[in-house]
């Protein structure tokens, strides 16, 4: 087996005590890094700065979703049916203008 060792070193807890003290380092233990000032010091400034804001407009638009979504379904059977009997009596006539502009809408 190869002694070279391939893992990256951007993941300090990747690395072992054996790897670390045959580089002639002291072994990594990544929880205990900073001192006890310095972890006060790192809290203190990512408190404040660690917080989102959510707007306005995202919270009234959250609402307004919640709401459309716990409407119930819009009943079109009686549509149906009445399309369903023109079609089959051969009355039901093509508003192709209106056809025109939904897929003009729809593609642009």
């Amino acid at each position: 087996m190869s002694s070279i060792d391939t893992r990256s070193a951007f993941f300090p807890k990747s690395r072992s005590a054996s790897t670390e003290s045959a580089k002639g380092g002291a072994p990594v233990d990544g929880a205990n890094r900073n001192s006890a000032a310095r972890s006060t010091e790192i809290m203190d400034k990512t408190s404040t700065d660690a917080k989102v804001n959510i707007g306005d407009g995202v919270k009234d638009f959250s609402r307004i979703k919640k709401a459309a979504m716990s409407a119930p379904e819009p009943d079109n059977s009686e549509k149906i049916a009445r399309l369903k009997a023109q079609i089959a009596a051969g009355s039901y006539e093509v508003d192709y203008d209106g056809l025109a502009d939904k897929i003009l809408t729809s593609e642009f």
